[in-house]
């Protein structure tokens, strides 16, 4: 499958061949999602936690007599059936992440390229290489191309000058190769990929 692909200014620089295996799949749904639910989970931070009975701030004597009073035999206060009591099997620190293959993790990444080109929100661009550091220059460009919260992925590393000018541009995010993920790709409305970008994916998908 052939691309075209353009410079910052818009010009024209050509086209790119984009292997049909990573790039011309039928996106599946039931895939994409498994790979983002992998993902979001093992981003959470897991540092839920609630007092247990044993540890809220309460003295361990008994609180009244087991008989005679009319009412029901309690033996302390932190019991969860009193108001400020410990909480029963409440949630404690842990990891919500999960296995999943590193060959269905690929697979995920390749689904999510397939769905850019099909819904035609894949641009490519010869590089991102930049005479102009200033956030204001390259804010005009993106907004020339009409980039509208864009994922930008270069090679192997990503130029230090653009990382630069884009580090104000909230609706830019740019990510080295290594560093390209379902959830990124699917979360923008234009991924853009470099003719390194795209070299290096291919050699990390093959």
């Amino acid at each position: 499958m052939k691309a075209d692909a353009i410079k910052l200014d818009g010009k024209a620089a050509g086209s790119v061949e984009l292997n049909d295996e990573i790039f011309g799949l039928e996106p599946r749904k039931d895939i994409l999602h498994r790979v983002v639910r992998w993902q979001r989970n093992k981003a959470m931070a897991g540092t839920h936690d609630v007092l247990g009975r044993s540890e809220v701030s309460y003295s361990t004597k008994k609180i009244y007599r087991q008989k005679g009073t009319g009412g029901a035999r309690h033996g302390s206060r932190g019991a969860p059936i009193f108001r400020s009591g410990g909480v029963y099997k409440g949630p404690t620190p842990r990891s919500h992440a999960h296995e999943l293959t590193k060959k269905f993790r690929k697979l995920g990444l390749k689904h999510a390229l397939s769905a850019k080109v099909a819904a035609g929100e894949l641009v490519i661009i010869d590089d991102i290489n930049v005479t102009d550091t200033k956030t204001s220059a390259l804010a005009k460009q993106v907004g020339a191309l009409g980039w509208k919260r864009a994922l930008i992925i270069d090679g192997a590393e990503v130029s230090a000058d653009f990382k630069k000018a884009a580090a104000n541009i909230t609706t830019l995010n740019v990510l080295p190769s290594q560093g390209a993920n379902v959830y990124d790709i699917l979360k923008s409305d234009t991924l853009v990929l470099t003719k390194a970008g795209v070299e290096a994916l291919e050699a990390r998908l093959s």
